[in-house]
């Protein structure tokens, strides 16, 4: 079957129907028209609320007063910044929910902000890939001290939160501006707007390494492209493919993971993310919520992996809504796709282990399609997932597909997502502008030909 599959993938099939992992082996059409939904709006309901609340237990419980930072996951002091981007997520979303005040708010951001404002940072360059919560040192996956290089998507997902954020309240344009210009962006996106993140391993010297793949790296290259960078390149979607499933065409990217040492992952999570923090609109669209896609063909996809989810649990079954997730134990962590490295429903560990009984119904996933997508099939999802909490811990990362329970864990990323995914329905996309605004610290750095030198900052652009 999986030689069978390879050969589909390579041909792009309509002769090769819809036969993946045994479920069928009938020939289908492919669907090319087909109507959109609408994404849900208006004020949450007591339910919602209640569920916002739940969700806001996890960054109450795993707060660190001393840098202002919260852990990513459970009792574990150790912070990345996507998953420390999905914490300023929450913290907007609780300040506008009325869950806290504001004077929490101003409290907590402070805090948050003064930390990246003097953090050491990886080789003097950029924001390390991981730091201790409680102390602010550079670690190690292992929560362990030491530098070990920085992520480029992570980056970018924290430039559209710090975007977002300077935005919603210009009282804070300064101090984030400061915490950006100490960067030297002279290593993560070069001259064509490609991006890149550094890996340091022991006895070896920093690589430079091409960072993103289709989704993740559109979803994170608009986060530089906020602050004025050219990430032209990133943002195509190319080298891309399809693959017909169920009838619907899934992209997927072609870069080849045994040359490149990186799996290319089709998964709701960065679809999700663009659409409600984003709009799905390019970055010089700054018009209100509306379902006028500016960013088309990243919509388009986002709809095609939507669909054929919903398809997968007509035809199977299987509520499906699949991302990558925490796992309580080893390996801890998993890529939960529709399709990668030439196979459907395929869940796999970083380093390619295929670990199926990992599947899962994942809350970020199937909460951010019910948001995305108003429709029966994601009415099911909201009835799936919306009870699965622990009042005093949040939100578990998901339900496992194959009947054997709940993912015991809590993470900063979906509680945070969570929230982000019920501020969505109550305003809309969550980038939004203020009328006017002052020139900002950041949009003098970039008209000035003096300061800042040898940072490769974005001079001589257009500024928002």
């Amino acid at each position: 079957m999986r030689l069978a599959l390879l050969v589909c993938s390579a041909f792009i099939v309509s002769a090769c129907g819809n036969s993946y992992q045994g479920f069928s082996n009938d020939i289908v059409d492919r669907h090319t028209h087909w109507q959109t939904p609408e994404p849900r709006s208006g004020e949450l309901t007591e339910q919602e609320l209640e569920m916002a609340t739940i969700a806001w237990k996890y960054f109450e419980n795993n707060y660190q007063e001393s840098t202002g930072l919260v852990n990513a996951v459970n009792d574990y002091p150790s912070v990345t910044w996507w998953d420390a981007s999905s914490y300023l997520a929450g913290m907007v979303s609780a300040l506008e929910f009325g869950i806290i005040k504001k004077e929490e708010f101003d409290r907590r951001f402070i805090r948050f902000i003064a930390t990246l404002n003097t953090i050491d940072l990886f080789m003097g360059e950029l924001p390390n890939k991981a730091y201790n919560t409680q102390n602010a040192a550079k670690v190690d996956y292992a929560n362990q001290p030491g530098e070990i290089g920085y992520s480029a998507l992570d980056l970018g997902r924290l430039l559209i939160w710090l975007h977002i954020i300077k935005h919603r309240f210009p009282q804070y344009a300064s101090a984030i501006d400061s915490a950006v210009l100490r960067w030297n962006f002279c290593n993560v996106v070069d001259e064509n707007g490609t991006m890149f993140g550094a890996l340091l391993e022991p006895g070896k010297p920093v690589q430079y390494l091409q960072e993103g793949r289709l989704g993740y790296e559109e979803y994170a290259a608009k986060g530089f492209e906020l602050w004025g960078f050219n990430t032209k390149q990133a943002l195509m979607p190319e080298p891309y493919a399809t693959i017909n499933m169920y009838g619907y065409d899934i992209p997927y990217d072609t870069r080849d993971p045994r040359k490149l040492k990186a799996h290319s992952y089709v998964v709701t999570e960065s679809y999700v993310l663009d659409g409600i923090e984003l709009g799905w609109d390019v970055t010089s669209d700054h018009s209100a919520h509306d379902d006028n896609y500016s960013h088309a063909w990243v919509a388009e996809f986002a709809l095609q992996i939507y669909r054929v989810q919903e398809k997968r649990y007509q035809e199977t079954g299987i509520i499906t809504a699949r991302t990558e997730h925490q796992l309580a134990g080893a390996p801890y962590f998993v890529y939960d796709t529709i399709y990668t490295d030439g196979f459907a429903w395929n869940t796999i560990s970083e380093v390619g282990d295929f670990l199926p009984q990992y599947s899962a119904v994942a809350i970020k996933g199937a909460m951010g399609m019910w948001v995305l997508w108003d429709t029966e099939y994601t009415d099911l999802l909201f009835e799936h997932v919306s009870h699965v909490y622990d009042r005093e811990k949040g939100f578990y990362e998901g339900i496992f597909e194959n009947g054997t329970g709940l993912i015991n864990t809590f993470t900063s990323n979906n509680n945070g997502i969570l929230l982000e995914i019920l501020l969505y329905k109550k305003q809309g996309k969550l980038l939004q502008y203020q009328a006017t605004t002052a020139p900002s610290l950041w949009e003098k750095a970039l008209q000035s030909p003096f300061g800042y030198e040898g940072q490769c900052l974005p001079r001589n652009v257009e500024t928002d």
